[in-house]
């Protein structure tokens, strides 16, 4: 099966749009340094609001922590009077309960994907709510995401709820190295794991296994 270019699909939407009369888009983010790069992609072309939800971080201090950095973010790139940054409850009870029977599959497996599912349904319920034209995710951003499942997922769920998804690759146009290049500009707490217990514990047991090769 071919792959669908998602990243052409936005610059298809993008270019259709009126920069005098700008859509809104709920823009969910993973976490600050990640949505560095999304944030300065979109925002010329969207009245932008952020979404942090991620029940899936381990502890409520590492959520808390990311949290605050995605809010210093907006700080740094001279944002705070235009872009709303909304902070949902930690809600790790609903990440273990997505995931149950799938705590044990690796990075990529169908527990990141029922993963993804949660958090994009949260998305896509509050856009609905709050009436955006559109809604996303900065997951794509990371080469570690497979941007032909979020896109589907995305895709899926703006159907139901009825807000158009942004298609998108965040990764492309060289998206993920841009984004540390601003995470390093503005001094930003980037972590190395997506912030589950279960993939914390898969890059322990890496660093692990390269240690005793040593």
């Amino acid at each position: 099966m071919n792959k669908i270019n998602y990243n052409l699909e936005m610059e298809k939407i993008l270019k259709n749009i009126d920069l005098n009369n700008k859509p809104t888009l709920l823009l969910h983010s993973c976490c600050g340094p990640c949505s560095s790069a999304v944030i300065e992609r979109v925002a010329p072309f969207f009245k932008l609001q952020i979404l942090y939800y991620n029940p899936n971080i381990d502890t409520y201090e590492e959520y808390m922590k990311r949290a605050k950095e995605q809010i210093k973010l907006i700080g740094k790139l001279g944002l705070e009077d235009e872009v709303k940054v909304q902070i949902i409850d930690y809600e790790k009870d609903e990440f273990l309960k997505a995931v149950k029977g799938y705590e044990d599959k690796g990075e990529g497996s169908e527990r990141c994907v029922s993963c993804f599912n949660l958090r994009l349904t949260k998305t896509a319920m509050l856009a609905k709510e709050g009436n955006f034209d559109y809604f996303t995710t900065t997951l794509s951003v990371s080469p570690y995401k497979d941007s032909q499942i979020l896109n589907k997922l995305g895709g899926y769920l703006g159907e139901i709820y009825g807000v158009d998804y942004l298609y998108s690759d965040f990764k492309k146009r060289n998206g993920y190295q841009r984004s540390i290049e601003l995470s390093n500009k503005f001094n930003m707490y980037r972590q190395c794991y997506c912030g589950c217990e279960f993939s914390e514990r898969e890059r322990e047991e890496k660093c692990q296994e390269e240690f005793g090769r040593l």
